[in-house]
């Protein structure tokens, strides 16, 4: 499990690579603020935008992974850290804008910070969204790991506006079922110490019948952030009324370890796909009764 985490982590700076030029068609905008807090730093965002002719494109709200303490808004995970173009650019292309976005991690501020910087994100997304080109009311979430636990809590909690969709990568759902280190730094405490705020961290408990249509993909091997994560929320949501699509991916561990290219670029495709059908139709057309891609 070690190895796995090792990586997973993100290169350190010192060997990064340089973020790449923009593809033909799409604008890059990095490190735009988006929030301050006293006694913390700066809160920022990275804008990938399509073509400039382009007015009113739905937007995808990225979150990103790391344990809640650490990752950099600008990683989608380490099988997408390859790809050229990268995942934020072939969204863009497909005519969705994105914002990927710094949160507060747990060395920084615990819970409910996080969740409180992402919804400041939204606010600020929606406050400049005329000069930015993007049409707030077509927004989905879509986070990895720790940031589909973010994007899952948003989708939830947020009522103006409301999203229209969210898709969650191997996302925790329920702090009570993995009470390890970084739920404890999360929540200041241990999950069964405070279950008040786990509880309050945890987006099983914020399900509601009007949720937006959720896509949660996850391994079945994840050892990690086991699957019935989102066993479990898919199940909650579906008890409530609203749309889930889960799907479980056969021998991926966490952050789609242990599975070929091929399967990661359909998770991917996948993915996008339902963003795109959901800012279009704002309903998921896809049978929730199914698993796999």
């Amino acid at each position: 499990m070690s190895a796995l985490r090792d990586l997973i982590v993100a290169p350190h700076p010192d060997i990064a690579p340089l973020p790449p030029p923009a593809p033909p068609g799409v604008r890059v905008m990095r490190g735009v603020p988006y929030a301050e807090v006293e006694g913390a730093r700066p809160l920022e965002l990275d804008l990938w935008l399509p073509d400039a002719d382009a007015a009113d494109a739905p937007l995808v709200l990225f979150l990103h992974g790391g344990a809640w303490r650490r990752g950099r808004r600008d990683d989608m995970g380490m099988r997408t850290r390859p790809w050229s173009p990268g995942p934020f650019a072939r969204i863009a292309a497909a005519g969705l804008a994105v914002a990927c976005v710094d949160y507060r991690l747990s060395g920084e501020a615990v819970f409910p910070a996080q969740i409180d910087d992402v919804r400041a994100a939204l606010r600020w997304l929606v406050l400049r969204s005329g000069e930015l080109g993007i049409d707030p009311r077509r927004v989905v979430a879509w986070g990895e790991s720790a940031g589909g636990h973010l994007a899952s809590l948003l989708a939830l909690t947020s009522a103006a506006p409301r999203l229209a969709g969210a898709v969650i990568w191997y996302g925790p759902s329920d702090l009570a079922l993995s009470p390890g280190p970084p739920e404890s730094l999360l929540l200041g405490a241990g999950p069964a110490a405070d279950p008040a705020r786990a509880r309050d961290a945890s987006p099983v408990a914020h399900v509601r019948r009007d949720a937006p249509p959720f896509l949660l993909v996850h391994g079945e091997d994840d050892s990690l952030v086991p699957c019935a994560h989102s066993q479990a929320l898919a199940a909650r949501l579906r008890e409530a009324g609203a749309p889930a699509d889960l799907r479980l991916v056969p021998s991926a561990d966490h952050g789609w370890h242990g599975i070929p290219d091929d399967e990661v670029e359909a998770v991917f495709t996948t993915s996008l796909r339902f963003a795109l059908n959901a800012v279009e139709s704002g309903t998921n057309t896809r049978d929730p009764g199914r698993s796999g891609l």
